[in-house]
């Protein structure tokens, strides 16, 4: 709905610790700490107080218009806002109080580099410069102000996160983790799962699930129409498409198919109580499918148009000798079984009472069961993204039960895990010390999150708040 802190600076790294930073103040927001009493502050922190003037500029510079808030009042969007104003207030007082700055000229060297306000010759062009600042209406002032607010922010977290090296044992941990080959068993319980569906099965689901079974059966009449009905040749011409013009604007003027029919003697099918299978024809197919649209409709087929009025829909079972019907039901009943047996085989799973000795008693056939090695999170050959992660978290001799490619459920044993060293002479040492160092980075940001919900006492004055919200209804 709302990003936080809109694009406050273009580090990545600073994005994480704004959304750190931010989750305590939506809670609080949220929470009891809204209290009564001053009508002039949304918020205090510490001794620093922040004015309902001061918010409302906040909303007002959002960018979001009072139609997208209104619909979103009572979906916490006003909390969500103020969470935001209340994380670039704190993340201000940071700055001021670490004594972060940045000096004109730096400020300037970033403005005359920025690649959008540079010519042909790479030099910065005073003239794109001042062609940005109308394009986005926006004083040289106001813009050099912000991006100065930026500049201080990725400066704060900088200090906060700078100077990470992480040590060749944290890369080689992560890289180890992220490429060890697995060699896995797994059995495809498509080959285990029962596919049949008895008669009582059947009655049993209909019994069971008549509401869910229903399905809608119409009374219609139609006719179809061609030049050779309507005007008694067989060409398109300007008499027959007048008396189209004319038929719609009968429909649009509240006429029924009846009343039309009386003026141009159409040849009328009615059909009751029809539903749709495998052996309907294409007409009623697209009537059908038309069913829950306007109740009279003219619609232009190419070779001809076709006009129906629907004059009832039941929801009803179908008559058990519906053949498609009843293979729907078998259908169902395979999927509740399959579900049911999945759901008891990861119940086994979970409560560690699922062993080899039922691995090979549930295979039926030692053939059933392959092997593979995986040989790193990427390889998605058998198993979707979603499934390596959680088998590459699991110890030897594990079982799980995972998915792969066309929605197949499989039944997996960790067979074994084979580890090798990241080799310190090779590019991609680059990539996993990146990977270490944000991980470090991770923490210090959660230490530093935890240091700051101790340092600022945050209230919000719910009256205040609310009146806002109020101007919004």
């Amino acid at each position: 709905m709302i990003s936080k802190l809109r694009s406050f600076s273009n580090s990545k790294l600073a994005g994480l610790l704004v959304g750190i930073i931010i989750i305590p103040f939506v809670f609080w927001g949220m929470g009891s700490v809204f209290s009564g009493g001053n009508t002039n502050n949304v918020a205090k922190i510490n001794n620093e107080t922040i004015s309902s003037k001061d918010f409302t500029n906040f909303i007002n510079e959002s960018g979001l218009t009072s139609d997208v808030i209104k619909a979103n009042i009572d979906k916490n969007i006003i909390e969500q806002i103020l969470s935001d104003l209340i994380s670039e207030k704190l993340i201000e007082m940071e700055i001021k109080e670490l004594n972060v700055s940045i000096s004109e000229e730096t400020l300037a060297n970033k403005i005359r580099s920025n690649s959008i306000l540079l010519d042909d010759n790479k030099k910065f062009s005073r003239m794109k410069y001042e062609k940005f600042l109308l394009e986005n209406n926006l004083s040289a002032t106001a813009f050099e102000s912000s991006l100065k607010r930026q500049e201080l922010k990725e400066n704060l977290f900088n200090y906060i996160s700078g100077g990470i090296k992480s040590p060749y044992f944290l890369k080689n941990k992560i890289y180890i983790n992220e490429n060890k080959r697995i060699e896995i068993e797994f059995l495809d319980l498509d080959l285990v799962h029962d596919k049949s569906a008895t008669s009582l099965e059947i009655e049993d689901f209909i019994k069971d699930n008549q509401e869910n079974l229903k399905i809608d059966f119409i009374d219609v009449t139609y006719a179809k129409i061609t030049p050779k009905e309507l005007v008694e040749i067989d060409e398109f011409n300007d008499e027959f498409f007048k008396k189209i013009d004319e038929m719609e604007n009968n429909i649009l003027n509240g006429s029924n198919l009846r009343e039309i029919n009386e003026i141009y003697n159409l040849k009328i099918n009615e059909v009751n109580n029809f539903v749709l299978d495998d052996n309907s024809d294409e007409i009623l197919k697209e009537i059908y499918l038309r069913r829950n649209q306007d109740k009279i409709q003219l619609v232009d087929k190419n070779d001809y148009y076709l006009i129906f009025e629907i004059s009832n829909i039941i929801k009803k079972i179908p008559n058990k000798t519906n053949l498609k019907f009843l293979e729907n039901v078998k259908n169902n009943v395979i999927l509740k079984k399959k579900f049911e047996f999945n759901k008891g085989l990861f119940e086994k799973i979970d409560g560690k009472s699922f062993n080899d000795e039922e691995f090979m008693k549930l295979s039926k056939d030692i053939n059933n069961i392959e092997t593979i090695t995986v040989k790193s999170l990427n390889d998605n050959e058998v198993f979707d993204p979603d499934s390596l992660n959680l088998l590459y978290s699991l110890p030897i001799k594990s079982y799980s039960l995972v998915t792969g490619q066309k929605n197949k459920v499989f039944l997996t044993k960790i067979k074994n895990i084979y580890y090798s060293d990241m080799n310190k002479n090779t590019d991609i040492i680059k990539e996993y010390s990146i990977k270490a160092n944000n991980d470090i980075i991770n923490d210090i940001y959660t230490s530093y999150d935890l240091s700051l919900n101790s340092k600022y006492k945050v209230k919000i004055f719910n009256q205040t708040v609310d009146r806002v919200k109020n101007y919004f209804r």
